[in-house]
């Protein structure tokens, strides 16, 4: 053979040693939540800011989700290259057979790594200003909208009962989604959301109409078993003074399928693009490392080099 040819071979021998981006590119599945919901804007932000951070290596596909429990069932199947949203109590019942996963055990679950905390649903009860309510107990005999079908339904339903006000709140049959024009034009004293802070819905009622939202004491939070979450003063028009409500945590997770190189560059590049993405949505300004010890498994390993390379700490649980 001629000497052009093995040159020709030499060059294109260099060319696919050193192809930087489609043989190094890295690909993963995001499984969120239903497309309507704040979680699905929040993994197509996730998905951008992986792309934006790794310079294109990372390439993030959003999967649309019917709800946490489908996303932590599917982890029994999917390869290495999935990453699904769950709150960290589902995957303890999934890995305990328990609940909505009873007869449904899988030493599949075991398998199930935490990466990083994203936005909690935070629970908030809005009152108009004008309502003449400065506390739960003030509910009563009110009209208040709490909606149905949804998380923040069940809470809001749940607290009532807690708290002595089964029976004694006036419920509102107006859906959700109408909570800011009824209270606007005086259909409803107030109304009962669940979503990440600060939440849109708070932020309209808050800048149109004047509202307070209410706080919880340490007796009423150990009662609802959620966990403790503190509103900083300032996230809503008016709002003079830390709110302390209560949240359920939400936490992106793998499994052990996937490598501990890929996990490390998620984490990575999700806490160092974080206020990049908290610039554009300001739900990200609420996670902090603070938000770590509600992640009560084991995080993978690629993760917990990242974290211990940030003076991160751990729990001994949580390696």
């Amino acid at each position: 053979m001629s000497k052009g040819f093995f040159k020709a071979m030499a060059v294109l021998a260099v060319a696919a040693f050193t192809m930087p981006s489609a043989l190094a590119e890295t690909r993963v599945t995001y499984k969120s939540a239903k497309s309507t919901s704040s979680y699905y804007q929040m993994a197509v932000q996730i998905a951008e800011a992986m792309k934006a951070g790794s310079g294109g290596d990372i390439i993030v596909t959003v999967e649309e989700s019917q709800g946490s429990v489908q996303n932590v069932m599917e982890s029994r199947v999917r390869g290495g290259d999935y990453v699904f949203t769950t709150p960290p109590v589902l995957v303890r019942l999934a890995q305990g057979g328990k609940a909505m996963f009873k007869d449904k055990s899988d030493p599949k679950f075991d398998e199930i790594r935490a990466l990083f905390p994203i936005p909690s649903l935070t629970m908030h009860f809005v009152v108009r200003q004008d309502a003449g309510i400065a506390t739960f107990a003030d509910l009563e005999g009110k009209k208040i909208l709490i909606g149905k079908g949804s998380f923040g339904a069940r809470e809001g339903a749940k607290y009532l009962k807690l708290f002595g006000l089964e029976g004694k709140v006036d419920l509102a049959n107006v859906e959700l989604s109408n909570a800011v024009p009824a209270l606007k034009n005086g259909q409803i004293d107030g109304f009962v959301t669940a979503g990440s802070f600060p939440a849109p819905n708070v932020i309209e009622a808050a800048a149109s109409t004047g509202v307070t939202v209410l706080s919880l004491d340490d007796d009423q939070i150990a009662k609802t078993k959620r966990t403790k979450l503190v509103i900083p003063a300032g996230t809503y028009a008016g709002q003079d003074a830390p709110i302390t409500t209560t949240s359920l945590p939400v936490v992106a997770y793998t499994t052990t399928a996937m490598a501990e190189e890929t996990a490390y560059q998620l984490t990575k590049t999700y806490w160092e693009q974080k206020t990049s993405m908290g610039a554009a949505a300001a739900w990200w300004n609420g996670v902090n490392d603070g938000l770590m010890a509600n992640i009560t498994g084991k995080i993978h390993p690629g993760a917990q080099r990242y974290y211990k390379e940030a003076g991160i700490a751990l729990t001994a649980a949580q390696q």
